[in-house]
Order: C-alpha cells, then sequence, then structure tokens
C-alpha cells in the first residue's frame, strides 16, 4: 500500500529541512516554491534555503551557546541544513557561517536527488486544496499576500507581520587593509580554528559622532501600507538602533572590546566596525549588524565613511523586508498544528521563532512530526529540556499571553529552557564565581539536553541518521 505524499509549501531552511526529515522517514514528499515562477522583494536566486540577510548560523559552542546547543541537537537529527553548512562553512571566529551560494546549491541538489522528493515550482495561491491533507506551511518571512490573506482568514487575526532588514555586502579588494585588519574577538577561534576570521574598521570618537549624525540624517525607505508593522528588536536596522542613542551602536554591534588594532596597538578605538567572509572565494564581506532602510545612495556615501571603506565596492546594499509570523500560542497545537484545521502546520519564522537555525528547527520538528502521523506513529515534541522542545513549548504555550502584541519572535537562549543548578562551591570546598557557576550550568543543561533528545529521537520514525551523535565529555 502506497504512502500518499506530504506537502510543504516553501522552499526555504524550514521547508526543506521538514521535506528532508519527512523523506529521510520514509514518506513521500511534494516541495513546493513559487520561485522563480513568482519572485519576493528579497530573493535573488531561485535555489532552495537561499540566504537572504546574513550568512551566519551564530555561536557554534554547544557547552556554553544556546543556539550552539540547537546546533548539535539538529546535527544529531540528521539535519540537511546543519550538514550543508557544515560542508560550506567560511572563517567567523566562534560561529558557523556559511558561503552562501554553495549552501543553497548543496540543499538543492541533496533534495533534488532524493528518491522520495518531489519538487514543484509555482505558487500556492490561497488555502492549500482541501485533498492535501497533510501540509506544512514553511513560507517564511516573504508568505506570497494570497496564502497570507487566507492564513489570515483561518486565525482570524487581524495581522501578521513585521519589518525584517538586511545588511550590505562589500567586496575585499576594496577594503583598505592599511587601515582595518584581521581578527576575531578575544581572538576567539570558531569551527575552523581560525582567530582572524573578522575585518575590523576603527574610528575614533570624533568619525564616530560623524557617523552617527549621518545615519540619524540620511533619507531611508518607507513603505505607507506596512506603517502599522512594527520592527523584530532581533533585526533592527542601524538607523533605528541609532535613534535609541547615541551610544547604543558602539555598546551594540560597533562594540570596541576584545580587538586590538594591529597597526597602532596603543590606539583604543572608540568604535569597531567588523566585516564577516560571506563567500568561500572569501571575495565578499557582509558588514555585521548593518542592517539597513538607508536609500541606497544614501548607503554608499555614509558607509564609505567607515575607516578602511572610503573606497568600498557594494556587491549588495542593504534594505528592508517584511516577515511574517502568527500569534503561534493560540493558533497552534503542541504538533505545530492549526487548531482550526489540524490538516495545516506550520514551520518556520512564521510560526513565532526568529534566526535560520530556530527557522530550520522548527522545520526539523514539524518534518518529524508530520512524518510519524502519516505511518500512524504517535510522536511528541521533543521534551522541553532540549533547544528543540523549548521552541516548541515558547511558541505553543509557554508564552505569557498579555494581550495584544505580546507574543513577538524569539531566538533560542537558555532562558527558554528549564534551569539546572550549578555547584556553589568546588571539590575543595572553595566558592565558585558567577562566571564558573554559570558555565557549569550551561554545560550541565546541554548535557541533559542532548542525552533526553537521545531518547526521544530513538521513539521517532524512520531512523536514517549520517550525522555522528554530539559527543557528552566527562565532567
Amino acid at each position: 500500500m502506497s504512502v500518499p505524499p506530504i506537502h510543504v509549501i516553501g522552499g526555504g531552511l524550514a521547508g526543506s529541512e521538514a521535506a528532508w526529515q519527512i523523506a529521510q522517514a520514509g514518506v513521500p514528499v511534494i516541495l513546493h516554491e513559487m520561485r522563480p515562477v513568482r519572485g519576493t522583494d528579497a530573493h535573488h536566486t531561485d535555489g532552495l534555503a537561499e540566504l537572504v540577510c546574513s550568512n551566519s548560523f551564530r555561536a557554534d559552542d554547544w557547552t556554553s551557546n544556546a543556539v550552539g546547543l540547537l546546533h548539535a541537537e539538529m546535527r544529531n537529527l540528521d539535519s540537511l541544513i546543519l550538514a550543508c553548512g557544515d560542508a560550506h562553512q567560511v572563517p567567523a571566529g566562534g560561529a558557523l557561517a556559511v558561503d552562501r551560494d554553495g549552501f543553497s546549491a548543496a540543499v538543492t541538489a541533496r533534495l533534488t536527488s532524493h528518491p522520495l522528493v518531489t519538487i514543484e515550482r509555482g505558487e500556492v495561491a490561497g488555502e492549500p486544496p482541501a485533498d492535501w491533507d497533510s501540509v506544512i506551511i514553511a513560507t517564511g518571512p516573504l508568505t506570497s499576500p494570497d496564502l497570507a490573506a487566507a492564513i489570515q482568514g483561518l486565525t482570524g487575526e487581524d495581522e501578521l507581520s513585521f519589518f525584517d532588514a538586511i545588511a550590505p555586502i562589500v567586496t575585499l579588494e576594496s577594503v583598505d587593509m592599511d587601515i582595518a585588519w584581521r581578527q576575531s574577538r578575544y581572538d576567539k577561534a570558531g569551527p575552523a580554528g581560525d582567530t582572524q576570521a573578522y575585518i575590523n574598521c576603527p574610528m575614533d570618537r570624533d568619525q564616530y559622532e560623524a557617523f552617527i549624525d549621518a545615519l540619524l540624517a540620511g533619507p531611508k525607505s518607507e513603505f505607507r501600507e506596512w506603517e502599522n508593522v512594527p520592527y523584530f528588536d532581533g533585526c533592527l536596522p542601524i538607523e533605528v538602533m541609532a535613534e535609541r542613542g547615541r551610544e547604543t551602536l558602539r555598546h551594540g554591534p560597533m562594540k570596541p572590546v576584545g580587538l586590538t588594532n594591529a597597526h597602532r596597538p596603543e590606539d583604543k578605538a572608540w568604535a569597531v566596525v567588523q566585516l564577516r567572509q560571506d563567500n568561500a572565494l572569501g571575495s565578499l564581506w557582509n558588514m555585521v549588524g548593518f542592517q539597513t532602510k538607508l536609500k541606497h545612495g544614501a548607503q554608499s556615501e555614509i558607509f564609505r565613511m567607515i575607516p578602511g571603506l572610503e573606497k568600498a565596492v557594494f556587491a549588495r546594499l542593504g534594505g528592508l523586508h517584511r516577515n511574517t509570523f502568527l500569534n503561534s500560542p493560540r493558533l497552534l497545537d503542541r504538533q505545530l498544528r492549526l487548531r482550526a484545521q489540524p490538516r495545516l502546520r506550520f514551520a518556520g519564522q512564521v510560526t513565532g521563532v526568529e534566526g535560520y537555525v530556530e527557522s530550520a528547527a522548527m522545520g526539523l520538528v514539524a518534518g518529524r512530526l508530520a512524518a510519524a502521523e502519516r505511518l500512524g506513529q504517535a510522536l511528541e515534541a521533543p521534551p522541553a529540556t532540549t533547544a528543540l522542545g523549548s521552541l516548541v513549548n515558547h511558541i505553543t504555550g509557554g508564552h505569557l499571553d498579555a494581550g495584544r502584541g505580546s507574543f513577538q519572535p524569539m531566538n533560542i537562549n537558555y532562558g527558554l529552557m528549564p534551569l539546572v543548578e550549578a555547584p556553589k562551591r568546588d571539590a575543595d570546598g572553595r566558592r565558585l564565581g558567577s562566571k564558573v557557576r554559570s558555565r557549569g550550568r550551561k554545560l550541565a543543561m546541554g548535557e541533559r539536553a542532548l542525552a533526553d533528545l537521545a531518547a526521544w529521537a530513538s521513539d521517532a520514525p524512520g531512523q536514517h541518521s549520517t550525522h555522528q551523535s554530539q559527543a557528552i565529555p566527562e565532567v
């Protein structure tokens, strides 16, 4: 007896991961991607899992960082996104960053060649057909207007949107390395062991003040039909951050700590702009934290005020696009199904998670839950002690409803997970400092998460893992 296919709408990070997990469980899947038949304001290719903003999957250390723990959990569950990210990583200090073109091409190739995956190009306009009895909607930040309207009709929600912004990319050969220098903050080595993964452009106080003035005065793009749509704090335009206070940027993306000017070690920068490698060739570098809605002409002029970027050649300028998410605590059950129509599951940013990895993570969970349901097997969401489960818990019930607009997109963080008691004294009875206790707590939470995830995964259908499990060291 043949198994009916599951339909996944959206070929971004979440949709690609969901399709992979379904197929790896032995269930056929049809992946619907509207590009190139219909484009978006942010995408430039028709590749699956195209990265439209940063190329970073953020910190990769599972022992001390929540997103690194999410990486480890996903690797242990045969994540397509993490496998392709690992295969196409570029130097990024303690972070996992990828060559965006090679990464997208790898995801596309893996799914195209999978015998249980069918890719259909074209828009699913409006509500999915009634005879699609199992659907995952993973349309991400740029859900098409017709589908968004259909979702609104099913949910009764007034609005589903907020703003996201995109950072510019410059060519390496246009950076003045007599002014800039390579160094990772605090010389921290990343997954590839590189302690010089970033290019740093220093500013003195006068240069910083002039830069802030220019940011505040520069002409911005505005879209009247979106005027009431809020920004998400995790992707604020740089000029919006500047409006919150002149010191905001130098305590945020332009903080100078942990860096020493290789040309003038005795000089302490007032602020530093960092560039991070964007492709495998190392020819393109993105401006870290420089999401912007400045008009293109103003970007070229203002960003060339940055020392080392006076002659910058921009491979891509920044921009602004709309994002979309549900009021998931009210609308979704623990299986990520729409309460009003359980044949529809949701995954990715549309559920109210923020970030590439978090979006892919919800695709992973939705894919496994849908596959188990199709195979007639009972499978609950991962336990809340795991990073994966804590995200599910947040979007489906962990949020305290404080009225209209109170549910907002969330990155993974330790605050979403049940805490563990950290030892207060060492083996000799000496009192441990707060930093040591914090590291111990994070390590213990990671060990617990990976152990609990392994137990959960043993109950999942179609075990086809090709990745070695993350080792848990003895402590």
